[in-house]
């Protein structure tokens, strides 16, 4: 989509703690996007306002299926995603947090 994305196996950090994916991607000014529900929690509980994430819950989570509800977010929510927001996307709806919670 022409987003500079990086993957952390990619970097080989795959076992990076969650609490550290989130401090590296505020570093890098980056939107964390997972299927793990831990860094809803995580956020809200630091009280940051970034990095913003975008949480799929999704019954295919195919990278087809990702990139079409992705691009439908990217759209919709820029402006939450550069305030500080987490997004959640199911196969039917959107549900966004500003952040901090």
């Amino acid at each position: 989509m022409g987003y500079d994305a990086v993957h952390l196996v990619d970097e080989g950090l795959e076992r990076l703690p969650d609490d550290e994916i989130l401090i590296k991607s505020r570093l890098e000014g980056r939107i964390l996007l997972t299927i793990d529900l831990d860094f809803g929690y995580l956020l809200a509980v630091s009280k940051e306002s970034l990095p913003s994430v975008i949480i799929f819950r999704l019954g295919n989570e195919s990278y087809e299926i990702i990139n079409e509800r992705l691009a439908e977010v990217l759209n919709r929510f820029d402006s939450n995603l550069i305030s500080g927001a987490i997004i959640s996307v199911s196969d039917r709806n959107f549900r966004v947090r500003q952040l901090p919670i």
